[in-house]
């Protein structure tokens, strides 16, 4: 396994196609430093002894020992420890640790690609490539982000009905050694600081669009494509210092006449398998979200309850009853995604089917729980923001800069004024209020919060996947059998908890 320096130097090798306001860059750019601190944390917890069973996990394939976001769930409590990798990492950065998109990118493909292949009857080997590619990404410890969101174009139309034919990410030409794509990804977090991004589909496909059922894997750098990035940094400080620093980047992924090699290619044109993938890469990208939403649940929690404190009203009984409405969200979001890791088999849910086999036998998470517990924290993170307004108070808002705490005709008169707990130290409580600025008044705060809203699948398409899949057609029978209505079935019972 990596350290970080390794990870840092290897970015520092790669071909610049990165573009920031204008300006080429490189991958260890100060501008980028924070995020890959961020992301760095990984490989520094994972060294640590005593995280060795929540960090690191055996490859199924080679038996070495390796990182555990490049591993394959192989059963339950290997999604069990994903899930509470992603609470622990995400609590040591204040927020999301970015890596799981390559760990989720990675167990969809691993499932999608082989079922293709069954279908095909051996006339493709996209498995068996994507296998090789995982060897390497794990042995070498790498960072993946998966790309799924495309532009989309006119949100009315399907992929082969856009005008523009590269609304979405699809295969231009075959050719004997490869395919060559075009198209546009958006919103795909850390791709600037990754090894390796993974291309899936966003949507379900019918087969006129078949050329956008595509998925396959490219260094950061690979020649044909460009990134066009935005930073989430927070505005430095120069003396009155964080714990720790995070920061995120995001990029807008542009492939133009982008040659991949067959190699690289685990799908190209098997629709039916282009919507699954986009299904099963969504669905293991819900279950981290059982991880972190939770983690920032108890972020948010010991903020609004030191505001309580700064502001000397803990004991107040509204400040309790607000301190459990941001519990309880975020506990339920990780007790459905506990559950989604224990009901975990090799096993899809197919509406009007049931469970079906499949993959090679690794484990997939169950939907609905997975689903359930997104959609409960996603829509929580407004709310969750509000109680800290309400018990801060305004001067989040209006707190002065850090220098006028240096500048000696200013720095007394303010930490003077600044003191509203007298039992807390006037220069911690200067501090939370500068933290909670961050939080709640920064253009990176606001970020924030649409990423914990819309990341992973905004609350509408957790709801239709709830819906689709839940099976309401047996309890509107067991309501019928209760009721005394026609159509009831005395074993609707057992069959309800089937």
């Amino acid at each position: 396994m990596r350290t970080k320096q390794e990870y840092i130097r290897g970015l520092s090798k790669m071909r610049r196609n990165i573009y920031f306001d204008g300006e080429l860059i490189d991958r260890d750019s100060e501008l980028q430093m924070d995020c890959i601190n961020v992301i760095g944390t990984t490989f520094d917890e994972a060294e640590k002894p005593e995280n060795e069973d929540l960090m690191t996990a055996t490859s199924h394939l080679t038996g070495h020992k390796i990182n555990r976001f490049t591993h394959i769930h192989q059963n339950t409590e290997d999604l069990h420890r994903k899930q509470d990798m992603t609470r622990f990492l995400c609590q040591k950065v204040g927020g999301c640790i970015q890596r799981c998109m390559g760990i989720d990118g990675t167990n969809a493909i691993y499932n999608v690609s082989y079922e293709a292949d069954k279908q095909n009857e051996g006339a493709t080997t996209y498995h068996e490539n994507f296998k090789k590619w995982l060897v390497r990404f794990q042995d070498e410890d790498l960072v993946g982000c998966c790309a799924q969101t495309d532009v989309k174009g006119d949100r009315m139309r399907r992929p082969a009905d856009q005008p523009n034919p590269g609304a979405y990410v699809r295969i231009k030409e075959r050719l004997e050694d490869g395919i060559v794509v075009e198209g546009c990804k958006l919103h795909i977090s850390e791709a600037s600081v990754a090894d390796e991004v993974l291309v899936v589909p966003t949507r379900a496909l019918r087969p006129e669009d078949s050329d956008y059922a595509v998925a396959f894997a490219v260094p950061g750098d690979w020649e044909g494509m460009k990134q066009v990035i935005t930073v989430h940094n927070l505005r430095p400080r120069e003396v009155y210092k964080r714990g720790f620093v995070p920061g995120a980047t995001d990029s807008y992924l542009i492939f133009e006449d982008c040659f991949v090699p067959w190699e690289r290619v685990f799908l190209a044109g098997e629709h039916l398998h282009g919507g699954a993938l986009a299904l099963l890469f969504a669905l293991f990208h819900r279950h981290s979200y059982s991880g972190c939403k939770p983690a920032i649940g108890d972020i948010m929690l010991g903020t609004a309850a030191l505001a309580a404190e700064m502001n000397n009203i803990h004991k107040q009984p509204h400040v309790r009853e607000k301190l459990a409405e941001i519990i309880m969200p975020g506990e339920l979001g990780y007790a459905a995604g506990y559950t989604a890791s224990a009901l975990g088999k090799p096993e899809v849910f197919l509406p009007g089917v049931g469970f079906v086999p499949y993959g090679p036998g690794s484990y997939i998470p169950h939907s609905i729980y997975c689903n359930v517990g997104r959609c409960l924290t996603g829509e929580a993170v407004w709310r969750e923001s509000e109680i800290l307004c309400d018990i801060a108070g305004g001067v989040v808002a209006t707190f002065p800069h850090e220098k006028d705490f240096t500048n000696p005709e200013t720095g007394e008169l303010l930490r003077k004024y600044t003191e509203r707990n007298p039992d807390i130290p006037v220069e911690d409580q200067a501090q939370f209020w500068r933290y909670l600025g961050d939080l709640l008044c920064s253009a990176t705060g606001g970020i924030v919060n649409i990423g914990n809203y819309h990341g992973g699948g905004s609350p509408i398409m957790e709801q239709i996947a709830i819906t689709t899949q839940y099976d309401i057609e047996s309890r509107k029978k067991l309501v019928r059998y209760l009721a005394g209505m026609s159509g009831g079935d005395r074993e609707v019972l057992a069959e309800r908890n089937r």
